[in-house]
């Protein structure tokens, strides 16, 4: 996606990044482009996009291509429209999909390996081969993506998060086997007994599939919880976006045909029922009603509208019919702008995020190093090679999990995606990370703060007239209408008299009120205009509760 340029001569560019598996990965193609002439990018792990700015005129295949030669994929996005549908999201499933299959195989495949292991009472005959045929599938072929990204980097003289895992439990399943079929853990009868000591040993006595199958499955357990963690924060974006109409009913050549809000143009005249959600951005032609723009401004009060407003699409038209011509389509429109704010702060980074992904840029080949020095200083010590072996092989081990470069991104894509969901819009990562100085918040309207619906929380009587009586005749007839005051006191109604009679002959008055007859009474529900058109007058105890 390329915006419009900026007047400075440069202009936005974002890819979508695929085969990244770790902070690391994002932190190499941020390397990468970052090396081309007058390109600025930031890569964003979690979201797996890349933000880029670049000269005016800049060939966006050429950046799609210096990330491929690092060895992951990408490319431009679709643009952001509230039609977007679910099958965008069918390769995203898959992978989740997969992911799941595979913990759930480790989970019941290792637990019996790491009881057997921790426990000396599980501990029969030949357990030692048992525990190699369980924990053997879960290191080759539940931990196969960590084995083939590792691979994929390595081509490509790189080092990741993955490199760590599948050293890590390939190295404690290759020493497991040497120990079985070279040493002495497979001799029948062995066991792992719970001992205190810090004496060394030369490691061929014992196995460490244990350590390779729980690694395996914890690690997985996290990519899985990750994943669906974003999927959760995609779906408040999505969610945001279906909030739009699915279906217009347009005017051309005067004829009324519906059709898919996609195919609305700019120009078009559609008509809006009540009750319906207004399609897209536009113009009142004709007609007038209140639209409940809650979702918005989050203001229970309903808006009038006439000829000549404007009206934005995703409100509901809550009293009479109205004629719109549109004049914002697709991605233009205030709904899409909102999903484009989400999606931006989820792209962007925050300085806590950057400092952890500059971390995990050099913590492999650090943690690397350490384990080849640690077998070195083993060796020089004058200890064993198997045993030397078997503390290289912990360091490696214990480093395997990646919280590091993975905790950050995802807390802020979760933030960012819930807030939306909560009709918060964050508009950027390093404003969610500000907000730990903030001491006094200011508040400009009452929807900020309320939950967008309306609630009868008084009702005053003139004398001679019941509470319940009333109720239950302006009850019945505001149940018949659409419009959000009218549903509050039909809500109110039911919960204090029970359910409501079907009234006859209704009326919807716009921008005025109802009228409806109920039990053989003319019932008139609406404003004070209205009233005095039927030379129905509010007495004076009234008109001073009204203005109170």
């Amino acid at each position: 996606m390329t915006d419009t340029p900026s007047a400075t001569g440069t202009t936005s560019v974002e890819l979508e990044i695929g085969g990244m598996t770790c902070a690391s990965c994002a932190m190499r193609i941020e390397k990468k482009l970052n090396r081309i002439d007058g390109v600025t990018a930031t890569v964003n792990y979690a979201t797996e996009k890349a933000k880029v700015r670049a000269p005016d005129g800049f060939d966006p295949s050429l950046l799609i291509a210096e990330v491929e030669k690092t060895g992951y994929t990408a490319a431009l996005p679709a643009p952001v429209s509230p039609q977007r549908t679910d099958d965008a999201d069918e390769p995203q499933d898959d992978e989740l999909r997969s992911l799941r299959n595979r913990l759930i195989a480790s989970i019941v495949l290792t637990v019996p390996v790491i009881a057997m292991a921790m426990i000396p009472a599980l501990q029969f005959l030949y357990w030692q081969w048992l525990s190699l045929a369980l924990a053997g599938p879960v290191i080759v072929w539940a931990a196969w993506p960590f084995h083939k990204a590792a691979w994929t980097n390595l081509r490509h003289g790189a080092a990741t998060m993955d490199t760590l895992i599948s050293m890590g439990t390939l190295a404690a399943l290759l020493w497991s086997l040497y120990a079985l079929f070279f040493g002495t853990a497979g001799v029948p009868g062995m066991t792992h007994p719970f001992e205190l000591t810090v004496a060394p040993s030369d490691g061929a006595a014992n196995i460490y599939l244990e350590v390779g199958a729980g690694v395996t499955m914890f690690i997985l357990a996290g990519r899985y919880f990750e994943k669906r963690s974003k999927r959760q924060a995609g779906a408040a974006l999505r969610a945001l976006l279906e909030l739009g109409a699915k279906e217009v009913a347009v005017i051309r050549d005067g004829v009324e045909t519906r059709i898919p809000t996609g195919e609305l143009k700019a120009g078009d005249e559609f008509v809006v029922r009540p009750g319906e959600k207004i399609a897209t951005d536009g113009i009142v032609v004709s007609g007038t009603s209140a639209v409940d723009a809650s979702m918005l401004t989050g203001e229970s009060v309903p808006v009038e509208v006439g000829e000549g407003d404007a009206v934005t699409g995703a409100t509901v038209n809550a009293g009479g019919r109205l004629l719109v011509r549109a004049t914002r389509v697709g991605s233009d429109t205030q709904l899409a702008q909102m999903a484009k704010l989400v999606e931006e702060a989820q792209t962007g980074k925050a300085e806590v995020q950057r400092l952890a992904d500059r971390v995990s840029g050099i913590f492999v080949p650090i943690v690397i190093a350490i384990a080849l020095a640690t077998l070195g200083a083993w060796l020089g010590a004058g200890f064993p090679a198997s045993a030397a072996f078997t503390a290289a092989v912990a360091v490696l081990i214990i480093a395997c999990p990646c919280a590091l470069g993975l905790a950050t991104p995802t807390a802020l894509l979760v933030g960012t995606g819930r807030g939306a969901q909560l009709g918060i819009l964050i508009k950027g990562p390093e404003v969610l990370e500000s907000t730990r100085r903030v001491d006094t918040v200011v508040l400009d309207k009452t929807g900020t703060v309320t939950s967008g619906r309306m609630t009868l929380v008084a009702v005053h009587t003139a004398d001679g007239v019941e509470r319940a009586d009333l109720l239950r005749l302006a009850g019945a007839v505001e149940d018949a209408s659409e419009h959000p005051i009218a549903q509050a006191v039909a809500k109110a109604a039911t919960q204090e008299v029970g359910a409501l009679a079907v009234p006859e002959e209704f009326v919807n008055i716009e921008g005025q009120g109802v009228r409806g007859i109920v039990d053989g009474h003319v019932v008139l529900v609406g404003r004070e205009s209205l009233l005095a058109d039927w030379s129905q007058h509010l007495p004076a105890e009234l008109t001073a509760a009204k203005a109170a």
